[in-house]
């Protein structure tokens, strides 16, 4: 009789251990998996499901000019978009226009440039503020940026209180995962408090912060990483809020969070499930908040950018229809799924159609949004979801024991286990360990890229700089110098800095201008060196 050949030993995306089969032994009790719409959540915040409404469908985009991306966004608001999420460009994610010696060469490259509020009423021309939900993915410039939005509604008489959506604002991830910090931690953490302060009292439908692990992944984080490095961080801005006078029962409701979405298909679903559980614990269990909305994990996904390839485009395709199948298992409150040519540029438009549309497909022809959580109670989801809990739990308790994320960031430590894990996956895929379909398997000789990518034009820069010299030489210079001066005035006290920059906005200061007096003040954060 022939024996069975050994199975070797496998493990998920993360390295954790997946067993060939799980069984009932592996459900955990009823109470940990709960009910939809009841704590500890893990089966979605709301006890419907997506049956009475679907997540939004948000699609990230900008680049060039305001008008290019403006044209963008109608498009995809004429294809069923139901949101709106904004890219910005790099000079201004950190606090430069479009003609500061700093910017040259980027300007409207990654996303769309942004100077004044004159830019802000371009790109949002014809777009109804007050029916439309819009995500902006800024963090070092967050309350600059808020501050235009808000001006921008003022200026068309919509009120603060109709407008809905999220400013990412979350500066501790730029530290260890994305680099488009401007000031020193302490600072950036009182812009964080001021615009979370601000929200509750102006603009209260509003989202005031997005805390990401989706970057902190794409950085080389695993799974529970993303997990405990992302909840570590909003530990973080729930004692910074605190100690600025704000109820975490009341401004929890507006704490918001952005998980990527990689290829493990169960390990993605179970990590979703594991958030919303994991977060209304540590809220309940570490901050006494009582109230059930406050205690919610509401978050953004995207798709996994890092898993897209330059070889072999079209199997993007399939990479995203599977990372937004797990996305809506797991029950996401919005999605963003990635073009095909992401590894190469920026979407073309048709890119940017065919990923809505696999969104589209998923949510009216697969029938997973009919049922809540219909991978609840399997027995390998409810493993993994257990697995993923304790692994991210052990992290977090090891960041709080040594004084936090602050502490843990200007250590370097995080960042050196994000490296480590990076290190370690780069390892298995040049090994073949790690199977990449088209890259280290399963290639194709001579393949030609793609012809039809999006090149922004060197046209786009001379334009905008010509754009904002001109918007400098004809505003009143009076109203200008006063509000800039009064901001400064401000930062120099412990005033909310939000309600001097919208005045300052609505005035023509620029969002360069408006940096550079709080780089005056703040200083200007340099980086730990992770050895």
């Amino acid at each position: 009789m022939t024996k069975p050949a050994p199975e070797r030993e496998f493990r998920t995306a993360s390295h954790l251990p997946r067993e060939r089969l799980y069984g009932p032994e592996s459900l955990p009790g009823a109470e940990v998996i709960g009910q939809p719409g009841a704590y500890p959540f893990t089966r979605g915040l709301h006890a419907s499901g997506y049956r009475g409404r679907l997540w939004t469908m948000r699609q990230y985009a900008g680049f060039g000019t305001a008008a290019e991306s403006n044209r963008r966004y109608r498009y995809l608001l004429e294809q069923g978009t139901t949101g709106l999420s904004v890219a910005f460009d790099l000079p201004t994610q950190i606090g430069y226009d479009s003609d500061d010696p700093q910017a040259l060469g980027e300007v409207g490259k990654v996303g769309v440039a942004i100077d004044s509020l004159e830019d802000m009423e371009t790109l949002f021309d014809a777009i109804p503020l007050d029916q439309v939900s819009t995500s902006m993915t800024i963090n070092a410039t967050a309350a600059i940026l808020l501050a235009l939005y808000v001006a921008l509604a003022r200026r068309r008489g919509i009120p603060e209180a109709a407008l809905s959506g999220t400013v990412q604002n979350d500066i501790l991830k730029e530290y260890v995962a994305r680099g488009t910090w401007i000031y020193p931690p302490a600072p950036s953490m009182r812009l964080v408090t001021d615009l979370f302060a601000y929200c509750q009292t102006s603009v209260p439908n509003w989202n005031s912060i997005s805390i990401s692990g989706y970057h902190i992944r794409e950085a080389g984080a695993t799974a529970p990483q993303e997990l405990a490095f992302t909840f570590a961080n909003a530990l973080e801005y729930v004692r910074a809020a605190k100690s600025a006078g704000l109820d975490p029962d009341r401004f929890g409701e507006r704490l918001s969070f952005f998980f990527a979405c990689h290829s493990d298909f169960l390990e993605e679903v179970a990590k979703f499930r594991c958030a919303r559980r994991l977060w209304a614990r540590l809220m309940k269990e570490r901050f006494d908040v009582r109230n059930p909305k406050a205690q919610q994990c509401r978050f953004h996904v995207q798709t996994g950018g890092v898993t897209l390839t330059a070889q072999q485009p079209d199997n993007n395709v399939v990479r995203v229809a599977l990372q937004t199948l797990a996305a809506a298992l797991g029950g996401c409150q919005s999605l963003h799924t990635n073009g095909r040519d992401e590894a190469l540029a920026l979407p073309t438009r048709a890119s940017a159609r065919l990923a809505l549309r696999t969104q589209q497909v998923v949510a009216h022809e697969s029938g997973v949004a009919e049922t809540v959580d219909p991978l609840g109670g399997s027995y390998a989801i409810e493993a993994a979801t257990g697995a993923l809990e304790s692994e991210a739990l052990r992290l977090i308790d090891q960041i709080e024991a040594r004084g936090g994320a602050l502490a843990a960031i200007e250590r370097g430590d995080v960042q050196r286990e994000i490296q480590e894990s990076a290190y370690r996956y780069q390892r298995q895929v040049e090994s073949g360990e790690r199977v990449i379909v088209g890259v280290n398997r399963f290639q194709e000789e001579g393949e030609e890229p793609p012809g039809d990518i999006l090149r922004i034009d060197a046209e786009v820069e001379r334009a905008q700089v010509a754009r904002v010299r001109a918007l400098r030489a004809r505003r009143n210079p009076g109203p200008w110098r006063a509000a800039l001066a009064a901001l400064e005035a401000k930062a120099r006290t412990g005033e909310n800095l939000v309600p001097a920059m919208v005045d300052a906005v609505l005035a023509w200061a620029t969002v360069g201008e408006i940096a550079t007096r709080l780089r005056g003040v703040f200083g200007e954060h340099r980086e730990t060196l992770v050895r």
